[in-house]
């Protein structure tokens, strides 16, 4: 773990303007606080918002200009109403946003955000950008190597642009990462608090909590749900794999959990995807796995029938894959984002019970207009 110097950062040059600090003293190390999170508005109208691992960042208004990394964290800002703050992604390109063209009234330019990853990130980015706020977990910047940032690099901009906070959640197999995780809805509660939107995260939280009620209670017995290699493998004809790890509880995993999709992984030895963990598999591993079915990630720009006609009709053909009983079932599907949101989450966990379960699911299985009425603030 890197020292925490840079989370007892001096006061930024925002500070007279929206900040009181980056971190608001001792005790604040990774891992070793979260409080409460949020103070509450004090009769000056600031208020303090707690992550691990930054700690504290205090605020004297929701920011208005932010930079993110991450397309889960990207998701909550435009289901809370500030999809306009959002100025950056990571890699746009994993940002996907066709669930919003579901949602009346609920849209986010996703053509105008810059690009932050291009063989690295630039330091003087940042500086470009001129955010009110950094919404990323800085240990994810100074721990992947092909970022090429240092703790230094962290440290400057956190002190003369603004301060960071976040926490990567999407999934839980870095070793880096051994300060406290958050759930999807735990570090959308932050967000909420970030943007002063808590009512209406209250008003999302119960839509979700009602959806998955009425989901989780027509859900099959737990023997008659299947189980699931989930990989990434971007090419049309595919011939290795990345393998994740389904019980991983990481946050783009959420969907599967919520189905109770278990792990064909499962006592194998086989690792996730992490920043220090590259390794493949290929189709003579999958058959001595053979899984119930296989989710593959990488195409979420095509529909489910392209995705048949290109990935699935390859495996269907080739040699060994064709051997696979997930093949011959056609249990294969796209595997969902990588980055995904509370959103992004909803359609997904309609798109995998309808595509697991179709005997018990079909259709819609929440209500469009209600959800965006929360989203734009008619609800």
């Amino acid at each position: 773990m890197a020292n925490d110097s840079w989370r007892d950062a001096a006061p930024t040059r925002r500070d007279t303007i929206k900040y009181g600090g980056a971190a608001l003293g001792g005790g604040l190390l990774a891992g070793c606080t979260d409080n409460v999170g949020y103070s509450g508005a004090d009769t000056e109208g600031k208020y303090s918002v707690t992550m691990a691992p930054v700690g504290s960042v205090e605020f004297e208004e929701a920011p208005e200009r932010v930079v993110h990394y991450f397309p889960d964290y990207g998701d909550m800002a435009v289901a809370l109403g500030h999809g306009d703050s959002i100025l950056s992604m990571g890699l746009p390109s994993r940002y996907h946003t066709t669930h919003y063209e579901e949602l009346n009234g609920v849209s986010v330019d996703a053509e105008s955000l810059t690009r932050l990853s291009d063989n690295g990130i630039d330091r003087e980015l940042f500086y470009e950008l001129d955010g009110d706020l950094h919404l990323i977990d800085p240990e994810w910047l100074i721990n992947n190597s092909a970022f090429k940032l240092e703790e230094s690099d962290i440290e400057e901009v956190g002190n003369t642009v603004a301060p960071f906070i976040g926490n990567t959640i999407f999934r839980r197999t870095d070793e880096w990462h051994d300060y406290r995780y958050y759930t999807l809805y735990e570090a959308f509660e932050k967000v909420a608090k970030i943007y002063q939107e808590q009512e209406r995260f209250t008003q999302l939280k119960q839509f979700h909590d009602d959806v998955l009620a009425d989901v989780q209670a027509d859900l099959p017995s737990a023997d008659d749900r299947p189980n699931a290699l989930l990989t990434f493998a971007a090419a049309n004809e595919p011939e290795a794999f990345y393998p994740y790890r389904v019980s991983d509880q990481g946050t783009n995993k959420k969907q599967f959990r919520d189905l109770g999709i278990t792990d064909a992984l499962a006592d194998t030895g086989i690792e996730g995807l992490s920043t220090t963990e590259r390794g493949q598999i290929d189709y003579e591993t999958m058959l001595e796995v053979d899984p119930d079915s296989i989710l593959i990630r990488g195409h979420e720009n095509k529909s489910r029938a392209e995705f048949e006609d290109t990935v699935l009709a390859f495996m269907k053909d080739h040699e060994t894959a064709s051997e696979l009983t997930a093949v011959q079932n056609d249990m294969v599907f796209r595997g969902g984002p990588i980055y995904s949101g509370p959103l992004h989450h909803l359609f997904l966990l309609e798109r995998y019970a309808t595509g697991y379960f179709p005997e018990a699911y079909s259709g819609e299985l929440f209500d469009r207009e209600e959800l965006a009425a929360i989203v734009t603030g008619e609800e």
